[in-house]
């Protein structure tokens, strides 16, 4: 037998490891363990399952008791989940042995106690170890259980918090190169307003040997000399005024054109990403980075990069000049700039790190606003207008407090460099006094050498000042490319079909999906005819609206096919195949504008007359013509001035102007009154004639008319048939028929999956 390879687990809760010491053998190991959070009757509860070189263990009595399972062939471990609930089942060859419930956030330990148990399992039946399963791959650093179906580790990817590297920002390049031409131009510009600038200095010395200190020695004025020395002063000045003027104007023409570029290139790219990354990100964030991001990026490019370049080259001039007068001057006038680069490169990383954490933070300060704002109607009716006060202050301050940390790094910085310089200047001082006196220079030399090196240490101070800077735009720049580099779960087709005309037929084979860890569908068939009006039925949590997903194609499926009209739609352009869909949701959301802009939201180009014919058929035009402005009246934030049944045959009048031929109707009626609702659903009958209908209802009764019925439950198709066949039957429909008619709760509490949903919708 193989020596076991695997190391034990050191770290357990504390508040389970007494009784565990008392249960565990002398020389027993654990290998992996899940804290177990729900109870049999998805109340809240505290278990633990541990399992160790020997067996599995138990307890769900805060250890007061325990069941054991020795390691024995025919286990099995396995995991489920259903409305927001993982079950953990232990089976042997003659049945289920051990059941536990748990909140799907310990999802990743469950994942790794069972690749252990499978591990420990093989080691006792088979005495080998066998490497994980496809099912459950192992990162290759930190040895975490991989999700299903992914390549990338969450725990290695939630710590690689890594700090934004400088040299990001060359990333920009990319949206620079159209204006390369520009760019040069601007250098050049650049280049000869420097040198322009560098040119007074460089006369007053041939001024004070020549003209003034001859003056003070008793020799006259030579007035031609002093003329073609101020006349090139001035004209120096107007030179280096016009090239500076043209340097800025050019390079800010192209760093404006840049950040629009940038800007537009993010936005465009964040509209193409599937459904899926918007799931996992905070709108104030997005726009914190397509916004305030970009716009400190531009400022950077427009600004400080400038500067930069022209500090550059200022002190490779001013250097190449002082040497060529005095090199010995030269170098003591050199000497802080060791030491300043070292005190640049000590702050850098500090800097970076913590304007990397002052985004992170202003975009807590923004998801605030973005939660608010919108919601102000929800805020202000639960008198919660100080409790999301207290939220902004708590995020302003947490933003006050990291922003104190990086200026007390920068506030010792800056005035360090300034002391340098200072000194620097005064050992030039020295060392010029010290060589006038042996007359080894003149007055006139030294007086030059002091204009230079004030504009030298100028420039000096300045560069050290766009330490700040670049590292906010490094900050930044990772940001929009943590967007840009992001690629989505739903692509384009590299050879897509053009299908000219869609009839509507849909077929599913073997669908099924998994979001992360958790499986949504499983082995879903079905075939809906061209025209054919089908209803989803269950429970909350059962997979209706994650169909009506895979059918948009907001996600792809993780197994099996769709088909429309006996094409993939994998194989589709994605616009060119969602033209064809018209969606009706539950909540519909209009855009802040006219009534006759939102109606023809999916088809611009549309004539007043087929808006109208549109809203006619929602039965939505008398309603809109009782408005002060008719069509041209505003709908407000997110149509707030129309009430929720107005709202809804918006959206109708919308989704009926694009002539869809495949219609998916999710709840359209199920947040408005009764009366309201006939209003609607005599809209919903002009919309579904002669189109393919997916209908999702949880009124049974409003889906009396449809062909079919698609009963669906955790995930799975367990019924099919029209109304008066299903009720027939009285399966798993009629129960949920009748439970609505006897107006009570959905849930059928003498079922396992009804209590399941229950509970968990509520722990949810």
């Amino acid at each position: 037998m193989q020596q076991n390879p695997y190391s034990p687990v050191i770290s357990l809760p504390s508040s389970w490891s007494e009784s565990l010491t008392a249960q565990l053998s002398e020389d027993e190991n654990i290998f992996a363990w899940v804290e177990i959070d729900l109870d049999i009757h998805l109340h809240f509860s505290s278990g633990l399952v541990i399992v160790t070189d020997r067996r599995l263990l138990a307890s769900m009595s805060q250890g007061e008791t325990w069941q054991e399972w020795p390691f024995q062939p025919g286990l099995k471990l396995a995991q489920r989940d259903h409305a927001g609930v993982g079950n953990l089942e232990l089976f042997d060859t003659d049945g289920r042995l051990a059941h536990w419930r748990y909140r799907l956030g310990g999802d990743l330990n469950v994942g790794r106690l069972i690749a252990s148990f499978d591990q420990q399992l093989d080691f006792h039946v088979t005495g080998k170890f066998s490497p994980p399963s496809h099912e459950h791959k192992q990162c290759p650093n930190c040895a975490a259980i991989l999700p299903i179906d992914q390549e990338e580790c969450p725990v290695c990817e939630k710590q690689a918090q890594l700090p934004p590297s400088t040299w990001t920002i060359l990333r920009l390049w990319r949206f620079a190169k159209p204006y390369k031409g520009r760019l040069l131009i601007g250098f050049l510009l650049t280049l000869c307003s420097t040198a322009a600038t560098l040119v007074p200095p460089y006369l007053t010395m041939p001024l004070m040997d020549n003209v003034l200190i001859p003056y003070q020695n008793g020799q006259p004025i030579d007035k031609d000399l002093v003329t073609m020395y101020l006349s090139g002063l001035l004209g120096a000045a107007i030179l280096a005024w016009i090239l500076g003027w043209a340097r800025t104007y050019m390079l800010a023409l192209v760093s404006e054109r840049i950040g629009a570029d940038l800007r537009t290139t993010t936005y465009e790219h964040l509209l193409n990403l599937s459904q899926e990354y918007f799931g996992g990100k905070r709108t104030g964030d997005l726009m914190a980075r397509i916004g305030a991001e970009t716009d400190r990026i531009n400022l950077f490019l427009s600004l400080h990069l400038l500067d930069f370049a022209t500090d550059v080259i200022m002190i490779a001039m001013t250097a190449i000049i002082l040497i060529s007068i005095n090199p010995w001057l030269a170098l003591v006038t050199l000497v802080p700039l060791p030491i300043i680069a070292w005190l640049i490169h000590l702050v850098r990383d500090r800097l970076r790190i913590g304007f990397e954490k002052v985004d992170r933070i202003w975009a807590e300060v923004n998801n605030v606003l973005a939660d608010t704002i919108p919601g102000i109607r929800v805020v202000k009716a639960f008198a919660q207008e100080k409790r999301e006060a207290a939220r902004f202050y708590a995020a302003n301050q947490r933003n006050l407090q990291i922003n104190d940390r990086v200026n007390r790094v920068w506030s010792l910085f800056t005035p360090t460099v300034t002391l340098l310089t200072e000194i620097g200047l005064l050992v030039v001082w020295v060392f010029g006094i010290w060589q006038i006196a042996k007359d080894e220079i003149s007055v006139g030399v030294l007086t030059a050498f002091l204009a230079y090196i004030g504009r030298f240490y100028i420039r000096l101070d300045s560069m050290s000042r766009i330490v700040s800077v670049t590292q906010k735009a490094a900050a930044g720049t990772k940001r929009i490319f943590d967007i840009l580099d992001h690629v989505s779960s739903v692509p384009e087709s590299a050879n897509s079909v053009h299908l000219p005309t869609i009839k509507g037929k849909i077929e599913l084979r073997n669908v099924g999906f998994r979001y992360g860890t958790r499986s949504i569908t499983r082995d879903i068939n079905l075939t809906i005819q061209p025209g054919e009006m089908i209803g989803l039925v269950g429970h909350s949590g059962s997979g209706k609206s994650t169909l009506v997903n895979l059918i948009c194609r907001f996600y792809d499926v993780s197994e099996g096919i769709i088909q429309i009209d006996g094409q993939d739609i994998r194989s589709l352009p994605i616009a060119e195949y969602r033209k064809h869909i018209g969606l009706v949701l539950q909540e519909p959301f209009l855009f802040y504008g006219t009534i006759a802009e939102n109606i023809a939201y999916g088809k611009p180009d549309a004539t007043h007359a087929e808006i109208i014919a549109a809203a006619r058929a929602a039965h939505a035009h008398e309603f809109i013509l009782r408005l002060p402005h008719g069509y041209d009246s505003l709908v407000g934030e997110r149509g707030q001035a129309l009430s929720g049944g107005e709202r809804q045959r918006i959206s109708i009048a919308r989704a009926l102007l694009i002539d869809p031929r495949i219609l998916i109707l999710d709840e359209a009626t199920s947040s408005v009154d009764t009366t309201t609702e006939k209003d609607i659903q005599k809209a919903l009958d002009n919309l579904v004639r002669g189109r393919t209908t997916i209908a999702i209802a949880h009124r049974l009764s409003t889906l009396r008319e449809a062909n079919r019925l698609i009963v669906l439950d955790r995930g799975r198709i367990v019924e099919v048939g029209n109304h008066a066949e299903l009720m027939a039957r009285e399966g798993f429909y009629h129960r949920l028929y009748q439970a609505q008619a006897r107006n009570v709760d959905t849930e059928d509490r003498t079922l396992e999956p009804a209590a399941e949903h229950s509970v968990a919708g509520d722990i949810k």
